[in-house]
């Protein structure tokens, strides 16, 4: 599959999981270097913010975007996945104040080989969006066509709001 990068085409590293497939097995980590496995992720809805690097401007966007949305889906689980370090993403969260998801690394880029969602001549992930239901079966996903443009927070959250209730302020 092929995405683009301010107009370049690069190539994703297979073909992604489609709405249907199981999420495949994967391990990430989080800000105390904590191993987290996909099956420790599941029992709720799970949404899945994919970015290249949290560091840059639209990544840092739906970060906050997704952080400032989940306390309205208690029964959802909200995670953000890069492969920027555990420590990138420590000192991104301690600056901007996210608390209401959990940002997880994968340097180590087991999400990104079993997801196909890494891209080999950036080094970096894919922007996607990840939706499943309490049992890791993909009810949505979006990967973005163009690695610099936002994904579409509403149609995500839309899917989300089926598999789980909304909470109004």
């Amino acid at each position: 599959m092929k995405v683009t990068f301010r107009g370049e085409t690069v190539e994703l590293e297979g073909n992604p999981p489609q709405v249907g497939d199981q999420l495949p097995k994967f391990k990430l980590f989080d800000t105390d270097n904590n191993k987290v496995k996909m099956a420790q992720l599941l029992g709720k809805p799970l949404l899945i913010s994919i970015m290249p690097d949290i560091n840059t401007r639209v990544c840092s966007m739906q970060t906050r975007k997704f952080n400032q949305q989940a306390d309205h889906y208690p029964d959802a689980t909200f995670i953000a996945v890069s492969n920027n370090t555990i420590q990138e993403q420590k000192s991104w969260c301690a600056a901007e104040g996210v608390e209401n998801l959990r940002v997880l690394s994968d340097e180590e880029l087991s999400f990104g080989y079993a997801t196909d969602l890494y891209l080999p001549t950036l080094g970096n992930l894919a922007r996607s969006i990840i939706i499943t239901d309490a049992e890791g079966k993909i009810t949505y996903e979006e990967i973005v066509p163009e690695i610099t443009d936002e994904p579409n927070y509403v149609a995500a959250l839309d899917a989300l709001e089926k598999l789980t209730d909304r909470v109004e302020d």
